[in-house]
């Protein structure tokens, strides 16, 4: 299997690992997706595209983020 699809398929499996631990602190990016231009390059080099979420979901992002230090 050529490099260039290990990574995309590693850049999916990120995304669904994100997926399943925002969804257990009871939050959910809905445009989390693959970002298709950094794959297209002759070259991919996948990006995550978190997407965008309302306000209250950013805020709880942000105390989820600072409640567990960062790391």
């Amino acid at each position: 299997m050529p490099t260039e699809e290990l990574d995309i398929r590693a850049a999916e499996e990120a995304i669904r690992a994100l997926r399943e631990a925002l969804t257990a602190a009871g939050l959910s990016l809905p445009s989390l997706t693959l970002d298709s231009a950094s794959c297209a390059r002759e070259v991919p080099v996948p990006l995550i595209d978190l997407g965008r979420c309302d306000v209250g979901t950013a805020r709880r992002l942000a105390s989820l983020i600072r409640a567990g230090g960062g790391g």
